[in-house]
C-alpha cells in the first residue's frame, strides 16, 4: 500500500487557509504565462549570478539551482512553535559544546557515551579549555526540518559549522517580489531581508576580549572555485564587510591583520566558510593553502573570534544528533519542543542487526555525510544497491545511522505537466551571539523528481520561497 503524504495546501479536498490566496493566483496563471515567468526567474538568477557547483561532475561548473515559483506557506502560529523549538535547540547545542570542551559534565553524568564525543573526528583537541566570547561555539545554526502532518515537525539534522543556502532564502524572496508584486500586496508576508543586518550584529556581538573599538568583521572564503562562493560574496556585500582569502590575512604579534591598499588593518571577527582542517596549517593540516598560519594561537589568546568556532562540528555529528533531546533536558531543564527522527546507531550491535534486516525500508546515512551523498534510501533502491550498501555498513558500522523513511509533506510545484505535489524540507538559520535570533522563514528545498525524497541541490533538488504570514 502506497504511503499517504500530508499535502500542505490541500486537506480533505479543501484548500488550507494559509494557501487560499495562492489558489486564485495559480488559477489566473495560464501555462504560457507560467512558462514566461519561469524563464524570467531563470534569467534573473543567471544575471545575478546565483549558481552552484557540484564536485566531481563535468559540464557546467556554474549551474543554476532549479527555482520553483510556487511558495511554501506557514501560518504565524505554526512559525511561532518552530521559532521556539529552533532557538531551544541552538542554545542546547552551544551549551553542549562549551561543556565537552570543558569539564564534560554530560559525559560524566552518563548521558552520552564518551567515545561519541572524544573519539569523534570532528572533536578538535586544539580548542579544549577555550570558552569563546559569550560561550558561543556555533553562531549560525542551520536546523533541517521535515513535516509529516498538520502539527508534526521533526528535526532531520543539525548544522553547526558553516551551513550554506541562506543566499537562496534571500534571493528567492527578492525574485518573487520582483515578479509578483501584486501577490505580496495581497498577502501579509513577514520579511526576511533583515538577515544580513542581524548576522552582522551577531558577529560583532562576539568580538574577542582584546577588541577595544568597533570590531572589524570579515568573511573568510576558500576562493571562487568553492561551490558556495556566490553566497560568500553575496553576504559580504550585504553586510558591508570584506571578503578575504587566507592569503589576505596574516598574524603579527597578538592579532590577525588584513592586507589593504592603505596598510595592515586589524581583524577582530572572522566568519569562516572553510573547514576546520584548513583554518591554520600550523595547527591542523600542514598542507593547507586556504588558512592563516598562526591563527589558532591568536584565537586561543583572545585576539580574534572565529565564527563558527573550530570544533563546533562535534555537535552536528549524526550519531551525536540522537542525544540532542537529552542535551535540552540536561542543560536547559526543558522538554524538547521539536522531536528528533527515530534513529538507530549501527555502532550498537543490536541496532545494527535490526538495520541490516530492514535496509529496504530505512534511510541509512554516513555519520559525517552531507549533500545527499553516502546515503541509501531503501524503498527507492534496487536489491543490488541494498546488498552493496549492506557490505559498506558491515565494514564500518560506527560510520552509519539509520532512520525510518518519513512521509515528508508535499507542496504544489510547477512541473512540465502543470502543478503537482513534490516533497520538501526546510532549513531555517538561527543566529547565536548576544541574542538568539531567527528571521521568519528559511530555505525550502524541493525534490523535483516525482516520488523522490532527496531534496539536496547536488541530487537534483530545487528551492522555493518560504512565506511566514503575519498574524
Amino acid at each position: 500500500m502506497a504511503p499517504t503524504y500530508f499535502n500542505e495546501m490541500y486537506q480533505n479536498g479543501q484548500v488550507r487557509p494559509p494557501y487560499r490566496h495562492l489558489e486564485d493566483w495559480t488559477a489566473a496563471m495560464p501555462a504560457e504565462l507560467r512558462s514566461l515567468k519561469q524563464a524570467e526567474a531563470e534569467a534573473l538568477f543567471r544575471r545575478i549570478g546565483i549558481t552552484f557547483a557540484v564536485y566531481g561532475e563535468g559540464g557546467d561548473p556554474d549551474r543554476l539551482i532549479p527555482f520553483d515559483m510556487f511558495p511554501r506557506v506557514f501560518t504565524a502560529s505554526e512559525w511561532a512553535r518552530l521559532d521556539r523549538g529552533i532557538k531551544q535547540r541552538a542554545r542546547a547545542l552551544n551549551a553542549f559544546l562549551v561543556d565537552v570542551y570543558g569539564r564534560g559534565e554530560i559525559v560524566r553524568a552518563g548521558r552520552i557515551p564518551a567515545r561519541l564525543v572524544y573519539q569523534n573526528e570532528a572533536y578538535e583537541r586544539a580548542v579544549a579549555g577555550i570558552v569563546p566570547p559569550r560561550g558561543v561555539y556555533s553562531h549560525i545554526v542551520g536546523i533541517d526540518l521535515v513535516r509529516t502532518g498538520p502539527d508534526d515537525f521533526f528535526v532531520l539534522e543539525d548544522n553547526c559549522r558553516t551551513p550554506s543556502g541562506v543566499s537562496y532564502m534571500l534571493e528567492n524572496r527578492e525574485i518573487m517580489m520582483r515578479m509578483f508584486p501584486a501577490l505580496f500586496r495581497e498577502s501579509r508576508i513577514q520579511p526576511v531581508d533583515r538577515y544580513p543586518e542581524i548576522l552582522r550584529r551577531t558577529l560583532a556581538s562576539v568580538a574577542p576580549a582584546k577588541c577595544d573599538s568597533d570590531p572589524t568583521v570579515v568573511i573568510l572564503t576558500p576562493g571562487h572555485f568553492n561551490s558556495a562562493y556566490y553566497e560568500h560574496s553575496f553576504l559580504a556585500d550585504l553586510m558591508g564587510v570584506d571578503l578575504v582569502e587566507g592569503q589576505d590575512l596574516f598574524v603579527e604579534g597578538e592579532f590577525v591583520w588584513m592586507r589593504t591598499t592603505e596598510g595592515p588593518k586589524k581583524v577582530d571577527v572572522i566568519y569562516r566558510r572553510i573547514d576546520d582542517a584548513f583554518i591554520d596549517p600550523l595547527c591542523f593540516r600542514p598542507d593547507s593553502m586556504l588558512g592563516v598560519p598562526g591563527l589558532m594561537d591568536v584565537y586561543r589568546s583572545g585576539g580574534v573570534s572565529i565564527c563558527s568556532a573550530p570544533g563546533a562540528g562535534v555537535a552536528d555529528d549524526k550519531a551525536v544528533y540522537t542525544f540532542v533531546p537529552e542535551m535540552i533536558r540536561f542543560y536547559l531543564g526543558e522538554t524538547p519542543i521539536l522531536q528528533n527522527v527515530p534513529t538507530w546507531q549501527c555502532g550498537k550491535s543490536d541496532e545494527l542487526t535490526y538495520v541490516l534486516e530492514n535496509l529496504a525500508e530505512l534511510v541509512v546515512k554516513e555519520v559525517h555525510g552531507s549533500g545527499g551523498y553516502g546515503m541509501l534510501v531503501g524503498p527507492k533502491s534496487t536489491k543490488e544497491q541494498i546488498a552493496a550498501f549492506a557490505e559498506r555498513v558491515k565494514a564500518d558500522p560506527g560510520n552509519y545511522i539509520a532512520q525510518p523513511t518519513l512521509a515528508l509533506s508535499t507542496v504544489p510545484t510547477f512541473v512540465d505537466e502543470g502543478i503537482a505535489p513534490r516533497h520538501v524540507d526546510l532549513r531555517p538559520y538561527c543566529l547565536v551571539g548576544e541574542r538568539v535570533e531567527l528571521v521568519p522563514g528559511g530555505l525550502t528545498r524541493v525534490a523535483l523528481k516525482d516520488g523522490s525524497l532527496v531534496v539536496n541541490s547536488s541530487q537534483g533538488g530545487g528551492v522555493k520561497d518560504t512565506w511566514v504570514l503575519a498574524e
